[in-house]
């Protein structure tokens, strides 16, 4: 069984992040990482692995890390190689910055197909929503250029042969759901705890193939990506104010709870 699992190098919510001159996310002049929804489908990949190696025949589950981004983005597969997967590929080419959802989701359908070529991809695996644009369209996306069925949102994963039972909450109802792979899956974060990199893993992912595809490799020609393709624009961006004090309401003459009702009022709070 062969497993893709797409993941996104993000920038790092706690530092100072900003827009370029052309409105896209600087993703190379902050420090980033993993996406940490990410992390979770990684993990259910590796729990499949485990399970099926732990099953009668011990049957072989290949893992592989899929990421589009600059060159810093390798640092994401190489998280997921810590974590236990065992091999990367990074699509990465000057062509491809301030890519939209729809260009985004052609270049890793076309890097999904290039691996299928060499042996066939049963389960195309990605997180909720990426924690920068928190988008999740790209699941869907993916399986419509792939032509694959999807199933999205999955807080529990179960293989049975060739069917997989995933679990899905909602807000009113809890519902399961049987498909066959090929299959395109998305986990949220309510699927299980992301492991930590072992030491081992840490030294084990050194050894593992992490390889780097173009545009060229996979097919797709540069009009397709980058800003000139994308399907919506950013016109305009600008800092958030900074943080004011906040107003205090003295109730000294038993008008304090109408003034607070009057200033929710004024805020459409209610």
């Amino acid at each position: 069984m062969n497993i893709v699992v797409c993941v996104k190098y993000v920038p790092d919510a706690t530092a100072d992040r900003h827009f370029e001159s052309d409105h896209t996310v600087d993703r190379t002049g902050v420090p980033g990482l993993l996406s940490e929804l990410d992390e979770y489908a990684v993990e259910q990949a590796l729990q499949l692995k485990e399970k099926a190696a732990a099953g009668d025949g011990g049957e072989e589950v290949t893992i592989t890390a899929l990421t589009v981004g600059p060159p810093e983005a390798a640092d994401a597969i190489k998280k997921a190689l810590q974590m236990g997967a065992d091999k990367g590929v990074h699509v990465v080419d000057d062509a491809i910055a301030g890519s939209d959802y729809v260009s985004t989701s052609l270049v890793l359908a076309k890097a999904v197909e290039k691996l299928g070529a060499e042996a066939t991809v049963d389960l195309v695996m990605c997180g909720m929503a990426s924690t920068d644009a928190s988008g999740s369209v790209v699941p869907a996306m993916i399986a419509e250029h792939l032509d694959l069925p999807q199933v999205t949102l999955g807080s529990v994963i179960e293989r049975q042969g060739d069917q997989v039972r995933i679990k899905r909450d909602g807000d009113t109802s809890t519902e399961v759901i049987g498909a066959t792979t090929p299959l395109v899956l998305s986990v949220t974060d309510q699927s299980g705890e992301a492991r930590y990199p072992s030491f081992k893993g840490i030294m084990a992912a050194k050894k593992k193939p992490l390889e780097s595809w173009s545009l060229s490799d996979i097919g797709v020609d540069a009009s397709e990506v980058g800003i000139e393709a994308s399907w919506t624009l950013v016109e305009s961006t600008e800092e958030r104010p900074p943080r004011t004090a906040g107003e205090i309401v003295a109730d000294e003459d038993g008008t304090g709870a109408r003034a607070l009702v009057d200033f929710l009022a004024s805020k459409k709070f209610i």
